[in-house]
């Protein structure tokens, strides 16, 4: 940790966890547990020690906070996502199907629990995504059911360095995305969110201006829509870290969006329209994979992400499982 940025013993302690890794000295993820002089009260902790959490954010990529016995149901949650004061950002044009439960809090993707989400940064099929993510267990999952997280710009150099050509078409001709929508959600589809979730209205018209601000192309079906996003970049910039990353859902889209309507394969392209090499993507895939963390959910536990430093998954797990989530521009 940077000595620069003292902690507040009394407020905090670091905490080491096996599933942690090093890379250039800096642990990922950081851990943050209570200590005896305030064993419970997260929401204070967050507002007493708000500049010195965002500086961790920082050099970290995420924090998962553990054994606030303070948490324990979705507005307790909701009540730590409103003491970091980011502003909240509408789930709108993303693929997930979810459920409003309380403020700022929804249910983390709802897809069947035997299906494996794959690794994606929040919304990167889109312009307007989120800068971070909470993840919070209300009920920890009986097997499996982890959220595995990965360092972008690992992915991006480890890519670079294997794949060369394959990252300079990436940077030079972004993404096209495309997701054919029923009218309502499909909850037995990872992306399964209807037109109607999709852009949070009934409307057919504010659906088209919702999607035109995103430069979405919308075209109607006799069932439903059909989405066109792109091209869009594949790579960014993170001006804050000065370094390049794996901004994208491509691994995501080709190997994970299929459902009665979608051909994973045709999800996602180069934004020439060329079809992506598929051994690429699968041994992107296994990159994601090897570079992964994953610590298994504890009731209570709540993960803090920089969604421009670190792309996150979900293993498939028995039930139960109640993971909640919120989004901040």
């Amino acid at each position: 940790m940077d000595k620069n940025m003292p902690l507040n013993v009394s407020l905090f302690t670091l905490t080491n966890l096996p599933q942690q890794r090093s890379y250039g000295g800096v642990v990922f993820p950081a851990v943050l547990s209570p200590t005896s002089h305030n064993p419970s009260n997260l929401t204070a902790a967050v507002k007493d020690q708000k500049p010195w959490l965002d500086a961790l954010l920082h050099t970290h990529g995420a924090i998962l906070f553990r054994g606030f016995d303070s948490l324990a149901t979705a507005s307790d949650f909701n009540d730590v996502v409103e003491a970091f004061g980011y502003e909240e950002l509408p789930y709108v044009g993303g693929a997930a199907p979810r459920t409003n439960v309380v403020g700022r809090v929804f249910t983390a993707n709802e897809s069947p629990p035997d299906q494996k989400i794959p690794f994606h940064h929040e919304m990167a099929q889109v312009p307007e995504y989120p800068s971070k993510l909470f993840f919070f267990c209300e009920v920890e999952p009986a097997i499996g059911g982890e959220t595995p997280i990965v360092l972008s710009h690992v992915v991006y150099e480890r890519m670079k360095e294997k794949y060369p050509d394959f990252v300079e078409r990436l940077e030079k001709h972004g993404l096209i995305y495309t997701r054919v929508l029923g009218e309502d959600d499909d909850p037995s589809s990872p992306i399964g969110r209807g037109w109607k979730s999709t852009f949070l209205t009934k409307d057919k018209s504010v659906a088209e201006e919702r999607a035109a601000k995103l430069n979405m192309k919308l075209e109607w079906t006799e069932d439903g829509a059909k989405t066109i996003m792109g091209p869009i970049p594949a790579i960014k910039h993170d001006e804050t870290r000065q370094r390049k990353i794996w901004f994208n859902s491509m691994v995501a889209a080709y190997t994970g969006w299929e459902d009665a309507r979608n051909d994973p394969k045709k999800a996602v392209t180069f934004g020439d329209g060329n079809l992506l090499p598929g051994h690429i993507i699968h041994d992107c895939l296994k990159i994601l994979e090897e570079e992964s963390i994953a610590i298994p959910w504890q009731t209570g536990d709540v993960l803090l992400i920089d969604n421009l430093a670190v792309l996150h998954s979900r293993r498939p797990f028995t039930p139960p499982r109640r993971i909640l989530a919120s989004l901040c521009k």
